[in-house]
């Protein structure tokens, strides 16, 4: 089995980068983490890319003419990676349907919410506030539509008396860094 190779796309502290950069360690996993690319200069999640001997790269959008020489000089990088697979994993920036189309079925996310529910930001306050009964996070491919990609997997947890968009959010998070591992398990299995 050759195992697939993943760039992960972050703008911050990559939590859920880091929950599949430990999943990929182990010997079975189909997937291996080779490269990390920010927005961000300063993105935390960067630094423990780094630490853990991944290629890392940024690329500040500002820096650029427009959002197709971006994303074109993102391709180039990840290519230069040789990328199998791309996740995003707190990638704060809505990428075009170039972009898109040339990672189309190769191209995850992990969203905060039960989608088709709550697209967007804000998913935690946004739940509490219709009273909903229960919440969680879905991976999805990644379409040029917003949040609107076929899930892959999905995870729920109930929603708690007194619940706050903050101890919400962090029991999503768990459920995000045990289903994205496995969403990305399925995927690159299924590309062998």
């Amino acid at each position: 089995m050759s195992r697939k190779r993943v760039g992960i796309l972050i703008s911050g502290r990559g939590s859920n980068m880091s929950a599949l950069i430990a999943a990929a360690k182990a010997p079975d996993y189909p997937a291996e983490i080779v490269g990390v690319l920010s927005n961000r200069a300063a993105a935390p999640g960067l630094v423990i890319a780094a630490a853990e001997g991944i290629a890392t790269a940024s690329l500040a959008q500002s820096k650029f003419f427009s959002r197709d020489m971006f994303e074109d000089t993102m391709t180039l990088v990840l290519e230069s990676w040789e990328v199998d697979i791309v996740c995003l994993a707190g990638f704060m920036r809505i990428l075009g349907e170039d972009f898109v189309h040339r990672w189309e079925g190769r191209m995850i996310n992990i969203h905060p919410s039960l989608l088709p529910l709550y697209k967007g930001l804000d998913t935690h306050a946004r739940a509490l506030a219709d009273g909903a009964s229960e919440h969680g996070c879905t991976v999805h491919f990644v379409t040029p539509g917003l949040d609107e990609g076929e899930p892959i997997l999905q995870a729920r947890v109930p929603v708690l008396p007194g619940d706050t968009p903050e101890s919400l959010s962090a029991r999503v998070l768990i459920e995000e860094h045990r289903i994205y591992p496995e969403a990305l398990r399925l995927l690159a299995t299924s590309l062998q």
